[in-house]
This record gives C-alpha cells, sequence and structure tokens, in this order.
C-alpha cells in the first residue's frame, strides 16, 4: 500500500459491478501512482552511499561492512560500497566522520571498542565519541577466541597450560590482537592478571595479520573474534584454547569458556553498531535504520554473518545508544585494574 493513499470503501448500497470506462480510468490512476512512487524512490535514493570501516580487508569487521552493504535496499542507495580506513585501532573511520555529510550517504561502522573503552585510555582522542557520531543501529554481537599456534607445544590444551608455558618461557611470553585498547587487549591482558603471567601484549591492524603471524610461527598467541579463528582452526593451524562467554559458543560448542577454566566473573562479548555523523536529522536517522533493519533481517546476511561467528542483530538508535552509555560505564573500571593507558 502506498504511504498517504486512502481508500474509500463503497457503501454497501453501491452496485459491485464496473463499467469500462470506469475501469480504465481506475486502471490508468493505478498506473500514475506506481509512476510517481518509482518516480519518488528513484529521487530519494544515493547514487552511491558508503560504509566505513576501521579495519583492513578480510577482517570480522569488513565482512560486516560487505554483507550488509549488498542488501542495502534500493530505496536508500542504488551502490552501497565499503571504504576501509584502518589505522590507529579503528580510529581513523571514527575521525573521518568529522568531515563527512550528515545526509544518510555515509555510515560508519565500528566496534564498541572504539566508543566506549578508548575514551578510558586516551587522554586526547582525535574525535568525540559522544558529539561527533550519533547511533544508528546494532549490527551484530559476538565473543572472542583466545588461540594458540605452532609456536606453543601441542601439549597446551588450555589457558592454564599456556600461562604456565609462558611463564617458563618469557622471552616468547605475548600474544597479539587487533588493536591496542580494544576489548580482545584487555581479555588477554586480565587473564594474565588473573594469574599474576607477564604476558606482553603485541597490537595488530587487524585480527587477520595477527593470526597470520601466529600460524607462521612470529608470536605464540592471539585474542580475537571467535569467527577469525574458525579457517585456521578448521585446517589444524591453530588451537581454540578459550571463548569469551557467559555461554560456550554455538560456533565453537567445544571449546570452554574462560568461566569454566576458573576464570571468574570473566566474561566478554562485544558488539559492532552503525553510526551516523553528528547532524544527521531525526528523519535521516530514521531513514537509515529503516535501511540497515531490512539488510540485516535478510537471510543471506544473516547466514553470512554466521560465518564469521557473528549474530546478525538490529536495534533502534535509542538502544544502540543505550547499550553504548552501558559498556563506557562497565571499562572505566576495568581499564583501570589493567592499568593501561596511552598517553
Amino acid at each position: 500500500m502506498l504511504a498517504g493513499l486512502v481508500i474509500t470503501p463503497l457503501p454497501e448500497t453501491a452496485p459491485m459491478t464496473l463499467s469500462r470506462r470506469t475501469l480504465l480510468q481506475s486502471t490508468a490512476a493505478t498506473a500514475l501512482l506506481g509512476s510517481l512512487a518509482t518516480r519518488a524512490l528513484a529521487q530519494a535514493a544515493f547514487e552511491t552511499a558508503k560504509i566505513v570501516t576501521g579495519f583492513p580487508p578480510g577482517g570480522t569487521s569488513d565482512t560486516i561492512c560487505r554483507r550488509v552493504a549488498a542488501k542495502m535496499p534500493a530505496s536508500y542507495a542504488r551502490t552501497t560500497v565499503v571504504e576501509n580506513r584502518a589505522g590507529a585501532g579503528g580510529q581513523l573511520a571514527v575521525q573521518a566522520m568529522r568531515q563527512m555529510a550528515a545526509d544518510g550517504s555515509v555510515i560508519l561502522q565500528t566496534p564498541m571498542s572504539m566508543l566506549g573503552i578508548y575514551p578510558h585510555i586516551y587522554k586526547k582522542l582525535p574525535y568525540d565519541p559522544v558529539n561527533d557520531v550519533v547511533p544508528c543501529s546494532l549490527g551484530c554481537t559476538f565473543d572472542f577466541g583466545f588461540a594458540v599456534g605452532p609456536m606453543v607445544p601441542a601439549s597446551v590444551r588450555n589457558l592454564e597450560e599456556f600461562l604456565a608455558w609462558a611463564k617458563a618461557n618469557p622471552g616468547n611470553a605475548n600474544f597479539g590482537s587487533p588493536g591496542a585498547g580494544a576489548m580482545p587487549h584487555f581479555m588477554g591482558a586480565l587473564i594474565a592478571k588473573a594469574r599474576g603471567v607477564d604476558l606482553k601484549h603485541v597490537p595488530y591492524r587487524g585480527t587477520q595479520p595477527a593470526i597470520l603471524e601466529m600460524i607462521g610461527g612470529q608470536i605464540p598467541a592471539v585474542s580475537g573474534p571467535i569467527g577469525e579463528f574458525t579457517q585456521q582452526v578448521n585446517a589444524g593451524k591453530a588451537r581454540l584454547l578459550a571463548a569469551s562467554g557467559a555461554q560456550r559458543s554455538r560456533f565453537a560448542p567445544n571449546t570452554p569458556t574462560l568461566i569454566e577454566q576458573g576464570f571468574k566473573d570473566m566474561s566478554f562479548s562485544e558488539w559492532f553498531g552503525f553510526f551516523l555523523p553528528a547532524g544527521a536529522s531525526a528523519d535521516v536517522i530514521n531513514r537509515v535504520n529503516a535501511a540497515l533493519r531490512l539488510s540485516l533481517a535478510d537471510r543471506e546476511t544473516i547466514d553470512g554473518l554466521a560465518q564469521m561467528g557473528l549474530e546478525a542483530k538490529s536495534s533502534s538508535p535509542a538502544e544502540l545508544g543505550a547499550m553504548l552509555k552501558a559498556d563506557f560505564e562497565k571499562w572505566g573500571p576495568l581499564v583501570k585494574a589493567v592499568g593501561f593507558t596511552v598517553d
């Protein structure tokens, strides 16, 4: 049904037959309305829109952007492309929003960490996490995994054994993550702190570069989104020692959680969200939110994200804002406990 079109029912006494002239007039009116609706959609759509991510191609963040972009409705844009602005642990993409038009043609997709954790570790960020972007919709949720590669003996099958090995081999006691200050970094640091092990952190420009060095024998372990390990684990090139969720992940049902392995009250899950540049009007936010919801509800999007260990989920702008506020408040004390700051 076309918005704004009111159909008045015929009176009960009206004859239930239509003349040829009436039928032709009705058909012509319907065709005209359809033409006007098509023209309105064409005028409303962007020729090209883009989703910006702060991480390189091939990783979790890039995957959700490409899956969502592929299913964005034509009423939003004829073509939706992905722009990778990798660097500074995801900061560059958020910073770029300050120069972007707030008309809905550019969407930022970012993990929570850049907006909810980074303010606790950087005294000065190149963006304002509150005033430079506005929430639009949740994109997905996921757990993390902690995996080891060929540098670690095959006899090491759980976290306690890995930490014992790291303590006995201080020269190799380190782990990689997709960036300094991101949640996987803090997960590894909190694991080490819980057992009093000096486990050094090695930041990378995304999880995949870290995993490639791990399976190549340059670093022993990596902390990152659980779905990013699937290919290497299935190929026997990496071993997943722990999952971070409150319950076992459906994407790694045979991998015990941190809590199961005795790391009390230690569960970590993250989300990726979609944001717009500051100044976006309520109409723009609602229009983009509607387009994102359609894409995230598409079966191909859901199945495609599941291949990377991601649970596709959308939300209202207000719900995403509330989630960000809750995580910001949760991570302040945890960052302080680890003692990590950049400045």
